[in-house]
């Protein structure tokens, strides 16, 4: 039997029913991330991958190149 997502928006999403959030959903030791406008792709990581992920963002290490 295949695991329910319970999926939830970003607080940073903005309100409304719109398509443009980020959502997130656990399941068993891992985080899952999606665009509501392209709930078919998926990221898939442990929750100590996200934490280095989101500091790496912060710290501005992810900046884009123009």
């Amino acid at each position: 039997m295949k695991h329910a997502l319970r999926w939830q928006k970003s607080t940073f999403s903005g309100g409304g029913d719109g398509n443009t959030c980020v959502e997130v959903a656990t399941h068993a030791d891992h985080v899952r991330l999606r665009e509501s406008d392209a709930p078919s792709t998926e990221l898939t990581m442990s929750a100590t991958s996200l934490t280095h992920l989101i500091r790496g963002v912060k710290s501005g290490l992810f900046r884009a190149t123009t």
